[in-house]
């Protein structure tokens, strides 16, 4: 197996989990993220698993206001599993992971992913926004 089915396993794990997971309760469980539970501020990554659930079960617009990358980060997952299922397929080899993540769609989004993180930081130290 390659890098990126491997990945692509993982992502897709992490979707089923996602779907099975109850959103009634997913705002109540403990805090996953050890840069939030020692500090009490979020990182760029802070809420990705609250956006997968709730993108699971239908509630986009908590989605969003979870982490604006959820539903991106399911897209991705999703198109990674289907090349890699094509590839396959077509008795071909997946490209691999090395290079895609080296794409600049990749390292663009990369980019957004951080400044969104840092601007989220800021805002929740400001107190324009509360905290995660």
């Amino acid at each position: 197996m390659s890098s990126t089915e491997v990945t692509a396993a993982i992502g897709v794990g992490g979707v089923v989990i996602a779907a099975l997971l109850p959103a009634g309760g997913i705002e109540d469980g403990p805090v996953l993220c050890p840069f939030r539970a020692l500090t009490g501020l979020p990182c760029p990554g802070c809420g990705l698993t609250r956006s997968w659930v709730y993108l699971m079960h239908g509630d986009i617009g908590s989605s969003l206001a979870s982490n604006w990358f959820g539903p991106v980060l399911i897209l991705a997952v999703v198109v990674l599993a289907v090349v890699s299922v094509r590839s396959r397929l077509a008795g071909k080899r997946p490209a691999d992971l090395d290079k895609l993540v080296k794409s600049k769609v990749v390292l663009g989004l990369f980019a957004l992913f951080v400044t969104y993180g840092a601007v989220r930081l800021i805002l929740t130290m400001t107190g324009v926004v509360d905290p995660i």
